[in-house]
């Protein structure tokens, strides 16, 4: 004989509103907050513990989850709509849209990269890249041009990691 109890599952965290004349100074402190207070403002406002990943992303996610509690997140139809133009692209695919078959950067992409104390902006576009008006065939083309010397381009960007880890 099976006894069953009778737990109620938990109740669904409550997540504050947050009053939009708040937003500016809350996205202002997550720059200096200590990331033991962005975890907590994680599990906040999103209900759950953090990911393990770094501080940017979690400072990101933060200020765009800020902005959507005070002004309202998207609205259904271009939820829908969104969807709908990622099942074009990828035919419904659950596998192809969590990964892209190359790890090329979408077109219209800005690249920006500091160099010598000199922001360096590229573009990315279908087939090539632009850089100073001008296109390129890669960005080992461009890391080049602005370094004088050879360079991985997409290490040089911060898209790859030295020593070829993604």
């Amino acid at each position: 004989m099976t006894r069953r109890t009778n737990t109620a599952p938990a109740p669904a965290p409550t997540i504050p509103k947050i009053p939009p004349t708040q937003v500016l100074g809350r996205l202002a402190a997550l720059q200096t907050a200590p990331t033991a207070d962005l975890k907590q403002q994680w599990r906040e406002l999103f209900g759950k513990e953090p990911p393990p990943w770094n501080r940017a992303y979690i400072q990101s996610r933060l200020a765009y989850r800020i902005q959507e509690l005070a002004y309202g997140g998207l609205k259904p139809e271009t939820v829908d709509r969104l969807v709908a133009l990622g099942e074009q692209l990828d035919g419904g695919n659950v596998v192809l849209r969590r990964i892209r078959a190359d790890s090329r950067p979408l077109a219209g992409t800005r690249l920006i990269r500091e160099w010598q104390g000199v922001q360096h902006v590229v573009t990315v576009r279908a087939d090539d890249f632009e850089y100073e008006g001008r296109p390129y065939r890669s960005l080992s083309a461009i890391a080049r041009h602005i370094t004088g010397t050879r360079w991985n381009g997409w290490t040089f960007f911060g898209l790859r990691q030295p020593g070829g880890g993604a």
